[in-house]
């Protein structure tokens, strides 16, 4: 669907709750250290996770170190390197095992990058990134390179905003989605998942097939969504409307 309403201020009553990061709950940038969460950002989640007991998770594509030291060691779950590694707030931290493939893959991109004005490289435990945000005229050069690098070491091929990953395959938000449903927390109530990037439709499918649906946050596109707001900074005022509806 393309066309899609607001979700209604009292969605998540009985929810569980899953928030993409980059492009959803702050704006992307062209180098993901440059991403800074703000007072109301980490007020806002806390209150979140207070008023749902607990039932809220974010799901992303950094790495769970990275969402951890942004939020200073929240109190909710975190999935990270799209669904590869989970943590946990009692501290259990599940992570997938390393390819050695990948510090040469890592190599091979610093080397683009240095040859390639304005490309950056994003080094993630389970993978690697180059980002062509500032460096538009490059993205031809940038995907044929992550896949042929992706190819040669059977790694998984992950697209994205301005952007693409060479990762370890075998997980994505949908079953990040998924494993997290099944926590004592959530098991049994609804899933709403909200996200902005192609990378978070298998989680927009998932959040669907267990019941519940998906917000596409950004312009209209084809998507698995059932509802849409505008961007990050609609998204942040619907959260805040919907925390109070739960309180009253």
């Amino acid at each position: 669907m393309t066309h899609l309403p607001p979700p209604p201020v009292d969605l998540l009553r009985d929810a569980a709750l899953f928030l993409d990061f980059d492009g959803t709950l702050v704006e992307l940038e062209e180098h993901p250290d440059a991403v800074a969460v703000d007072a109301r950002l980490a007020t806002l989640v806390r209150r979140l996770a207070e008023a749902l007991e607990g039932r809220v998770a974010i799901v992303s594509g950094r790495p769970v170190a990275s969402i951890r030291a942004l939020f200073a060691d929240p109190p909710f779950a975190i999935s990270g390197s799209h669904g590869l590694e989970v943590a946990w707030p009692d501290g259990r931290h599940e992570r997938a095992e390393r390819p050695a493939a990948l510090d040469r893959i890592v190599e091979r991109m610093h080397g683009f990058a240095t040859a390639t004005h304005g490309v950056l490289v994003e080094e993630k435990p389970l993978g690697a990134a180059l980002h062509y945000r500032a460096a538009p005229y490059a993205a031809d050069a940038a995907q044929a390179l992550a896949a042929a690098l992706a190819n040669d070491a059977g790694l998984h091929l992950q697209t994205g905003k301005m952007m693409i990953e060479v990762r370890v395959p075998g997980a994505d938000k949908g079953t990040a989605l998924a494993a997290l449903m099944r926590a004592p927390a959530m098991a049994g109530r609804t899933p709403v998942f909200l996200g902005d990037d192609d990378t978070d439709e298998p989680a927009m499918v998932a959040a669907r097939d267990l019941g519940g649906g998906g917000i596409l946050i950004g312009a209209p596109r084809a998507t698995a969504a059932r509802w849409r707001l505008d961007g990050v900074a609609a998204t942040l005022s619907w959260l805040e409307a919907a925390t109070e509806s739960l309180a009253a």
